[in-house]
């Protein structure tokens, strides 16, 4: 189990910018980590093991002028029916494709008073580290912001434990994504 706060090392700064995905200013757009209750880190901790050796994947969303998560929405990793373009040939134990239901129910709470605000996803193979195909999906078709005003939460999990967890998020300065903190694993 976790401590009663979250280790984390927070290696960014703020940058803010317009965003045309929302028309205006976006949490996206600060490279400081929105704050992630241990209870919904661990929530997002057991969707990985009940999908273990498979991919989970699913959002965590908070008040619209917040800077702390308050729920979590699992959803449905569709690449295990296969076929999807952008991570073909791939299996749902090394890639995920949020189910286009849950992606559209997704999409409507960016307009609500509790919006999506982190994407998360699990990695089988124990490390949190952004891929080169997460940052091709996590990025816009013109290559210059995120394709949702989102961080991303990637989950470390292995056949024992969960290893470790690293959030990121969308740099202007670096025109990707980035680290912007870490989290230890747990037993689960």
């Amino acid at each position: 189990m976790l401590g009663d706060s979250l280790p984390r090392v927070v290696v960014g700064l703020p940058s803010f910018s317009p965003s045309r995905a929302t028309g205006g200013l976006c949490l996206v757009d600060s490279l400081l980590p929105l704050e992630i209750p241990r209870a919904i880190l661990e929530e997002a901790y057991r969707e990985a093991r009940i999908a273990y050796p498979a991919e989970c994947c699913g959002w965590l969303s908070g008040p619209r002028d917040g800077t702390v998560v308050t729920a979590i929405r699992p959803c449905i990793n569709d690449q295990a029916s296969g076929g999807h373009p952008s991570v073909a040939g791939r299996t749902a134990e090394n890639a995920y494709t949020i189910a286009a239901s849950d992606l559209l129910q997704l999409v409507y709470t960016l307009d609500g008073e509790t919006p999506a605000q982190v994407i998360y996803h699990s990695h089988p193979n124990g490390r949190a580290y952004f891929s080169d195909k997460d940052k091709e999906i996590g990025t816009s078709p013109w290559g210059d912001e995120p394709a949702y005003p989102v961080q991303q939460l990637v989950v470390g999990i292995d056949d024992h434990c969960v290893v470790e967890a690293a959030l990121f998020a969308w740099s202007h300065e670096e025109g990707g994504f980035v680290e912007i903190a870490r989290y230890e694993g747990a037993n689960i």
